[in-house]
């Protein structure tokens, strides 16, 4: 129990002390921001800031916070390490950076920024990347609560009518203008993903406190059950939560909406925080709940079958209804439908977008945005009913990683040229380079991917990621040193 609430500490001291040093290396100043400049009644609408942070957080916590912790929580306490740390000196400072970048450079999708300081042949890989990943998260997160529904309801209400309902909802809110349907809603589901937060890691502590397995260096060597390497597994396993490269792709919706700039850190590096923290309860939740009483490596062991047998939604089914009861167990898994609908439906919205910026397509025109929404919506469905859902969620947890890479080294190059002091840039730098490492890493060993021996995968992985830190030091320090812009001058 003392682990638990040290990290979830450590969470909240990170967004007061951190997210403060970042925002003043940015330099956020009173520039009129993209929805101030020129609101469209579409996409660029200013909005109040309390509605843009659930919007944000709605936007990024999906099946990953939830689903991916409990998986990591295979692996024990070590999980509590990577989303307090990586949720602080990666997450954070990726989302962050990715959504005011974007409001610096009118709102453009993440894919286009990332051009801009990247050169082109990034941009159109970026493009590509950006829409195939988003259309596969769309994809993911409306099988997953389709799922859900259809335990939570009678069996003439199965998971082919859920998956037509959640479908026809994704549609509206990627064609209709933000204030209409994600306004609204929003802070409804919100206050849903709070209860259940709050609810799941009440019942952990009082019901189980006694049981809850401590960051002991017996507890941090233990295996997974199945012998997954700890690295790069975990890390990958755990994306959202501790750092994402979805957020980014979705930090560019709210840059749309914000009316200041002082108010990026609590939207953008606030909202990664808070899903921080519903990813430590549910990775507390997973470590303990099948502890019980019992051994750590017993407890782990009980968790992974449970995932491996009836699926991760079954699992938070059991843990919500067995600490909550019946009542309380509806309520949370409301909550847990709501973050990964709210997620997908937001992720076809930021496809449109990227097409849209891509080939410069007016999407106050409705016919235009039509044109856009209806084509996505097919593909993805077709997607849901033609591929497994496991493979499909596994292409997600890597290229997700990869597209943070992406993201950070981009902040980096950003930093270096606007930032102050210039060495600045290294606070995005480190975190893009151990991105490097997870990603090259994973895709060297994973059984999806060439699934080589980790001595083969280790030493190619950290090669590579010292290889990229290399340049990047030498293009800063050498060719670039003198490369750098005033922040406050022209769109930084």
């Amino acid at each position: 129990m003392i682990s638990f609430f040290a990290c979830l500490i450590l969470l909240l001291v990170g967004f007061f002390t951190y997210s403060k040093v970042i925002e003043k290396v940015f330099r956020v100043d009173d520039r009129p921001t993209p929805a101030i400049a020129h609101p469209d009644g579409v996409d660029y609408i200013p909005m109040k800031t309390w509605r843009i942070f659930l919007i944000q957080l709605l936007n990024i916590a999906g099946l990953g916070p939830i689903y991916g912790a409990l998986s990591g929580a295979c692996w024990g306490p070590s999980v509590y390490l990577w989303i307090v740390f990586g949720t602080i000196l990666g997450g954070g400072v990726h989302d962050f950076l990715s959504g005011m970048m974007s409001e610096r450079n009118d709102g453009k999708s993440i894919s286009e920024v990332v051009g801009l300081y990247m050169g082109k042949v990034i941009t159109f890989i970026m493009r590509i990347f950006s829409i195939v990943l988003l259309v596969m998260i769309g994809v993911n997160f409306s099988v997953g609560p389709a799922d859900l529904l259809a335990k939570l309801t009678p069996d003439v209400l199965n998971k082919m009518f859920w998956l037509a309902v959640i479908v026809i909802y994704y549609l509206l809110a990627t064609f209709l203008p933000i204030d209409k349907i994600i306004g609204k809603l929003y802070p409804v589901f919100g206050i849903c993903l709070i209860v259940m937060a709050v609810g799941i890691a009440g019942g952990i502590v009082v019901e189980m406190g006694a049981d809850m397995p401590e960051l002991t260096i017996a507890n941090l060597t233990v295996t997974h059950p199945d012998g997954l390497p700890r690295w790069a597994m975990m890390f990958v396993t755990v994306a959202c939560g501790a750092v994402s490269g979805f957020h980014a792709t979705q930090s560019p919706l709210m840059a749309r909406c914000i009316k200041s700039e002082r108010e990026g850190r609590k939207v953008f590096y606030g909202a990664m925080v808070a899903e921080g923290v519903i990813a430590l309860i549910w990775a507390a939740a997973g470590v303990t709940f099948y502890t019980n009483h019992g051994s750590l490596l017993d407890g782990m062991t009980g968790l992974n079958a449970a995932i491996n047998a009836d699926g991760a939604g079954n699992v938070v089914y059991e843990i919500s209804t067995t600490l909550l009861g019946p009542v309380g167990g509806v309520l949370a898994m409301i909550g847990v439908i709501a973050c990964p609908i709210t997620s997908g439906d937001t992720a076809y919205r930021a496809a449109r977008l990227t097409i849209a910026d891509w080939f410069h397509i007016d999407q106050a025109n409705i016919p235009k945005r039509a044109a856009l929404s209806f084509p996505l919506l097919a593909v993805g469905t077709f997607i849901a009913l033609a591929l497994p859902w496991d493979v499909l969620w596994r292409f997600f947890s890597w290229s997700n990683q990869t597209l943070a890479m992406m993201v950070l080294w981009t902040g980096a190059v950003f930093l270096h040229k606007y930032g102050f002091p210039p060495m600045a840039c290294m606070m995005a730098a480190l975190p893009a380079t151990f991105m490097s490492a997870v990603s090259i890493t994973y895709f060297f060993q994973a059984p999806e991917c060439l699934n080589l021996p980790t001595t083969i995968a280790y030493p190619v992985g950290l090669a590579v990621a010292a290889l990229f830190f290399t340049i990047f030091v030498w293009r800063i320090l050498v060719v670039g040193k003198n490369d750098i812009t005033p922040s406050n001058q022209g769109k930084a």
